[in-house]
């Protein structure tokens, strides 16, 4: 029998909380093991269930969800945390990254993105909701890019590939829509970040933003 994904809650708005909960048990895989309505709840909590996946809001009580990922982080370092927020301006989600969170979802689309968002951190890849990877773009198409490799280096397929990586797509996913194999998305991904000198997924999805290539 497959384990669980144990996620722990934390929001301020009891409400919130409630259907987050209610959505999540209703998949078999998943199980919520923990709720806090503040920061230093949400830190304590954490450390004493040692869940896999957080569900963190930017605003909470006492200290914010980016103070609270990073004391969890560096107690708990292999936890995956994600926001599940209405903030979206480009300061919340880059100090929030900077801190290790994982995945960041719109609070408007968590019915629609929280389930991917969990399953995709689990696989230990980034998540961003189509709105984070809009201020992602407004934050690095803004300024000049500090990549001197155009993307003229990659084949037309490779292009594809970082296309669907940079969107949050799996490699399962990729090769779905490609008519592929994950392992021969998975050399594509390993040629596209040689060709580029880029080693994290997370640096792929930059480069994507800034060369605009996500819309093509």
């Amino acid at each position: 029998m497959m384990d669980k994904t144990r996620v722990f809650l934390a929001d301020d708005h009891t409400l919130l909380r409630n259907a987050l909960c209610m959505l999540l048990q209703g998949e078999r895989d998943i199980e919520v093991v923990g709720e806090a309505g503040n920061g230093a709840g949400a830190v304590r909590g954490v450390i004493e269930v040692k869940p896999d996946v957080v569900l963190m809001d930017i605003s909470l009580p006492d200290f914010d969800g980016v103070e609270a990922t990073h004391k969890i982080l560096e107690v708990l370092p292999g936890t995956k945390v994600i926001a599940v927020t209405m903030h979206m301006e480009d300061v919340y989600l880059l100090k929030f990254l900077n801190a290790g969170g994982m995945g960041y979802v719109h609070k408007s689309a968590a019915d629609r993105d929280l389930l991917k968002a969990i399953q995709t951190v689990m696989n230990g890849e980034v998540f961003l909701s189509f709105v984070g990877v809009q201020v992602m773009a407004r934050q690095y198409c803004s300024t000049e890019s500090v990549s001197e490799i155009k993307p003229d280096i990659l084949s037309e397929r490779e292009r594809q590939v970082l296309q669907l990586l940079a969107r949050g797509f799996t490699s399962k996913e990729i090769g779905e829509k490609l008519y592929l194999s994950p392992r021969t998305i998975e050399t594509y991904r390993e040629r596209i970040a040689v060709k580029l000198k880029l080693e994290h997924r997370s640096d792929l999805v930059d480069y994507a933003i800034r060369y605009k290539l996500l819309g093509q």
